[in-house]
């Protein structure tokens, strides 16, 4: 096999639809004339998606938001991806791991809505948000913005630039249920002086779900002069958004997560003529300043999870990702619904339906978080997270596509009994 046939080969895997996933999209097709939400509550039809995963037995599977494990049919893709990079050895990783790894990239950049010189593929979103966290020209007393319910990961992160550099971290809360967007901007802003570098702000929030006015806060922090760092962990591939749109700065997520890659990937995107304002998390040869691609060397890494990014997409593809939204925010609604009114039950998640996808938190009144979990597994099979820091006590709830109401209103009749109790 000569270069040029192998490099076609390679930089085709995945991208053409496999038979799983056009099987998918001739599922579809029988329903394209139903309205997706329509669709969306056919527990019927979705028992036919669920059937393309392996789950096990042992519990209902509530806690998602870690990693969606994949279906079937991408894990297939995955682990021959793993047998061929592992056949073809040193010719495979000096000859073509890069132009797959952009060629996936490119994909990705399509479902975000930005150039593939704007995006670039990490290992996780820790990664992406910490080399702009780390990366900034941070001086003694520069000031940065954030909440209390961003993730652990990035807030330890600006613990560090703190000890290092002497940043000053300004630290406000997002009310579980905000009254409006302005209530939110509002405190973004209020915590924005002259000193203010860069503020960080969820896309989603992790513990609770709730999806926070982006472009409204981008556009406040750039009136002030201050560049914005998304943390997108759960939001790509998730719901429908675009980057452009937004208007932030820096935008990471995982891959991991709602797209259902294997572990070990994430993406990072830097907005056009913005790479010079970040050193490197590992030095790269000598570029463009303005090349993404010199924030993206990381060593040797598992070459086989970039290529199993193309199966992952066609599978997204193949699901379709307003129904794939229209289904998750079903789910939700479908449980929270059912609990929001039940006296001594709290729903941490917004109810207005703009504020929330797949993800919500429920707690129990005078149950502390731990407890409430353990006895979810350990009565009810249900297993799911303990929340219990920055304002939130509950249990995050994650459902998927392949989760059924049948399992919900078991969460549902859990929820009740333990409110009387």
């Amino acid at each position: 096999m000569n270069k040029r046939t192998f490099l076609k080969k390679f930089l085709t895997i995945g991208v053409a639809a496999a038979p799983g996933a056009s099987a998918l999209s001739q599922l579809f097709a029988n329903v394209e004339h139903i309205p997706v939400n329509d669709l969306a509550a056919d527990q019927d039809f979705w028992l036919k998606i669920r059937q393309g995963y392996r789950l096990k037995s042992d519990y209902i599977n509530l806690e998602n938001g870690y990693y969606c494990f994949l279906p079937q049919e991408t894990l297939k893709h995955f682990v021959e991806h793993v047998k061929e990079v592992n056949y073809q050895g040193s010719w495979y990783m000096r000859t073509v791991q890069f132009q797959n790894k952009d060629a996936a990239a490119a994909r990705l950049a399509e479902i975000a809505g930005c150039d593939p010189e704007e995006l670039i593929i990490t290992r996780n979103t820790t990664e992406s948000l910490d080399m702009v966290i780390m990366g900034k020209d941070w001086q003694a007393g520069d000031e940065a913005v954030m909440a209390e319910q961003d993730y652990g990961a990035m807030l330890n992160q600006f613990k560090l630039a703190e000890k290092r550099y002497e940043v000053v971290k300004k630290i406000i809360s997002v009310p579980n249920h905000p009254r409006s967007d302005d209530e939110i901007v509002e405190l973004y802003a209020s915590a924005i002086t002259s000193k203010t570098k860069l503020l960080m702000v969820c896309h989603m929030i992790n513990i609770t779900g709730q999806i926070l006015p982006v472009r409204k806060i981008c556009d406040m922090a750039h009136s002030k002069g201050v560049e914005v760092l998304v943390d997108g962990a759960h939001a790509f591939g998730h719901f429908q958004f675009n980057i452009r749109d937004l208007d932030c700065d820096y935008y990471g997520s995982s891959l991991h997560k709602w797209l259902s890659v294997p572990l070990g990937a994430g993406m990072l995107y830097v907005k056009k003529g913005k790479v010079d304002n970040v050193w490197p998390l590992l030095a790269e040869d000598e570029r463009d300043p303005n090349d993404i691609h010199a924030l993206n060397h990381t060593g040797t890494h598992p070459v086989h999870t970039d290529l199993a990014i193309n199966n992952a997409i066609d599978y997204h593809n193949a699901i379709g990702a307003e129904r794939k939204e229209a289904r998750l925010r079903y789910l939700q609604s479908y449980w929270t619904s059912r609990v929001r009114n039940v006296p001594g039950v709290v729903v941490n998640t917004p109810e207005d339906s703009n504020r929330y996808c797949a993800i919500g938190n429920v707690g129990i009144e005078g149950m502390s978080p731990h407890d409430f979990a353990k006895t979810l597994l350990e009565k009810y099979n249900i297993y799911t997270v303990a929340i219990d820091s920055a304002n939130v006590h509950g249990c995050r709830i994650c459902p998927n596509l392949y989760t059924t109401t049948d399992e919900l209103d078991v969460l549902v009749k859990a929820c009740k009994e333990l409110a009387k109790a």
